[in-house]
């Protein structure tokens, strides 16, 4: 069983970088739920941010000066940029304005906060807080892409209305979900023993020698969670189909291209590992026959019919195993009546879990850095809020072995 400690962060040290927005009034709570569970705050301030939280509020609840400035000779003589970069063991921006976000992801070190994520080797991660329109900008999308390839966690943000009456993406997260996501990070190696056998990416299904039926996955999130599991001391087997992806390290990958190659390897691993995550966006359906050579285009014909016939439900002959059945996870990825369709998947083909998400939203899509799941299992449901992809694999495997340990 996996429980929280109230000193998880037992010694952890965290800098809370608190941009200007309406958000920042979280921030209090936030430092005394993370002081709770045993870390040690420093907060840096933006110039905004004072604005809407003092910075008296925040040196009480964290019982440390807040820092504020670059250019403070106080606070220069005590602990620079330079120390408090190299002091941290963690770095959260809470919230990350559109503002702050450009400015780092444009490389900038004009204020106190931006130096110290120039100077810092330890993880940052960004909690989006800003107006829904604000977040879909164009611009603003691009900096949080920018960031999350740059391999930093962006957590959130989270749906509903806002402080200016809009209501829509953009809020940032709650302290105490922010609290878990930190947990998690520093989660040690808990899952040494336990084996997971994972599918990511599309399958290719051939016509004739050069074309190929397939879908928009990206493997993006099979290969999160197979991170986020191998990081835990997992041993992890990756199915994958082809995608331009580094395999994450001490994973076991295996490369497919179609869906019954797919098949047969999974048939061949399933019974050796304890759960299986059926991540890949596997095709329902390929050619009934590959043409030997290329097809070419008549003069006369503008159509052609292709005869497609089914391909087998990897996911369903792992589900209807007699012997060594492992823990099988499904995915639903869906466009519509998402709920509706989960939920029947889960009972027909007899899964523990399954993970619904609408592909049909912009920010969440196949091949987006960022996700958002509910899932679902007999008795119960959980929402996973959109955030990185990674943060989610992360989040995924931790509800997976709960579940799998029968502790929900």
């Amino acid at each position: 069983m996996i429980q929280t400690s109230l000193q998880s962060l037992s010694g952890k040290r965290i800098v809370l970088g608190i941009g200007g927005g309406i958000a920042a009034y979280k921030c209090a709570d936030l430092s005394r739920r993370l002081i709770e569970r045993g870390a040690q705050i420093r907060v840096v301030m933006t110039h905004a941010a004072k604005k809407f939280i003092t910075p008296l509020t925040m040196q009480a609840v964290s019982g440390h000066p807040v820092l504020k400035s670059l250019l403070d000779l106080g606070a220069e003589t005590a602990m620079d940029h330079i120390e408090i970069a190299k002091w941290a063991d963690f770095v959260l921006l809470a919230p990350a304005t559109a503002d702050l976000i450009a400015r780092i992801a444009a490389g900038m070190g004009n204020d106190l906060l931006t130096t110290i994520y120039l100077a810092t080797d330890a993880p940052v991660a960004f909690a989006p807080g800003m107006n829904q329109q604000m977040y879909r900008a164009i611009a603003t999308q691009e900096n949080i892409a920018t960031l999350s390839r740059r391999g930093h966690p962006i957590w959130g943000p989270a749906s509903g209305k806002q402080a200016c009456g809009d209501i829509g993406i953009g809020r940032m997260l709650e302290p105490l979900q922010l609290v878990a996501l930190i947990e998690n990070y520093f989660i040690d190696t808990d899952l040494s023993g336990l084996s997971l056998l994972i599918t990511a990416g599309p399958t290719r299904e051939a016509i004739d020698p050069v074309r190929y039926l397939s879908n928009h996955s990206s493997g993006k999130m099979g290969y999160a969670i197979a991170e986020a599991a191998s990081k835990r001391g997992a041993r992890v087997t990756l199915v994958s189909g082809p995608v331009n992806l580094p395999t994450p390290a001490n994973v076991n990958r295996i490369n497919v291209q179609s869906a019954e190659e797919m098949h047969v390897v999974v048939q061949q691993h399933a019974g050796v590992h304890q759960i299986f995550v059926a991540c890949a966006a596997v095709a329902d359906f390929k050619p009934a026959t590959m043409a030997n050579q290329k097809m070419k285009k008549k003069d006369g014909h503008d159509e052609i019919t292709l005869s497609l016939t089914k391909n087998p439900d990897i996911l369903a002959s792992v589900a209807a195993m007699t012997d060594n059945r492992p823990f099988t996870v499904g995915f639903a990825a869906e466009t519509q009546d998402v709920e509706q369709y989960a939920r029947d998947k889960l009972a027909k083909k007899n899964l523990n879990l399954i993970c619904a998400n609408d592909v049909s939203q912009q920010e969440q899509g196949c091949d987006s850095d960022q996700n958002t799941l509910h899932l679902y299992w007999p008795n119960g449901d959980k929402i996973l809020p959109l955030a990185s992809k990674v943060n989610i694999g992360h989040q995924l495997v931790g509800e997976i072995v709960l579940l799998f340990h029968g502790d929900k």
